[in-house]
């Protein structure tokens, strides 16, 4: 397989000129045989690459620019296509070419093929088939069940009494919380009861001084009768 890139040595575009140089610049790098083909002196190789480029690939005027790259007869793309695969290390893939073995884009394809056809599960297959445990160990195993049972029965009971355990601690709580309200109601009855007991010693206290203060007033009337009776005897 031939790699084909059609280029244009006298083309005036510095663009071109830069995209050129780098297509040819990589593949170089890589080692990658490649033929240039010249579209500016030959009219063939312009008339080739001009019908052989995808009509979906062609810019909207319908003529493509260099450099364009094919595998042999097959179009591979054009200078952004390349610069993208360069990017994701797939350059290989976009020429059509298998990769060097050790390279990153190999390592890649390995890892895609494992996970897409499984070759790494069949060849894992016989170590993940186990022997029965009774197989390899005889009766060892046996007595080791025997063992995991008679713990599993101990552990049990234990979680059996720390149960019951635990209901007795909810019960006492219960309990203690239906006391603790009678409690608390006959505290504010001793306080009502209290309350009145004041409020009565208040309304004796009361009364006594209202009872004060009606004995001063007719003390008070008394004495200016008094007067006025001493007054009048004076006055005849």
């Amino acid at each position: 397989m031939v790699i084909k890139v059609f280029l244009a040595s006298s083309s005036g575009s510095t663009a071109i000129k830069k995209k050129q140089q780098d297509v040819v610049g990589f593949l170089e790098a890589l080692k990658v045989d490649y033929t240039q083909l010249d579209i500016a002196c030959n009219e063939e190789n312009r008339m080739w690459m001009r019908e052989n480029v995808p009509e979906e690939k062609k810019p909207a005027n319908g003529i493509p620019l260099p450099p364009q790259i094919f595998n042999e007869e097959g179009y591979c793309g054009d200078y952004d296509t390349f610069f993208d695969a360069k990017e994701d290390n797939a350059v290989y893939a976009f020429l059509g070419l298998p990769p060097p073995p050790g390279s990153k884009e190999a390592e890649q394809a390995d890892k895609a093929n494992i996970v897409e056809n499984g070759n790494h599960a069949e060849e894992n297959l016989d170590d993940s088939i186990e022997v029965p445990v009774e197989e390899r160990n005889g009766d060892a195993h046996v007595e080791e069940q025997a063992e995991a049972a008679d713990e599993e029965e101990g552990e049990g009971g234990e979680e059996e009494a720390e149960a019951e355990a635990a209901d007795d601690e909810a019960t006492e709580a219960e309990t203690a919380g239906d006391e603790a309200p009678a409690e608390e109601e006959e505290e504010e009855e001793e306080e009502a009861g209290e309350g009145t007991e004041e409020v009565t010693e208040d309304t004796a206290q009361a009364e006594e001084e209202e009872e004060q203060e009606e004995e001063e007033l007719r003390q008070l009337e008394e004495e200016e009768e008094d007067v006025e009776e001493t007054q009048e005897e004076e006055a005849e």
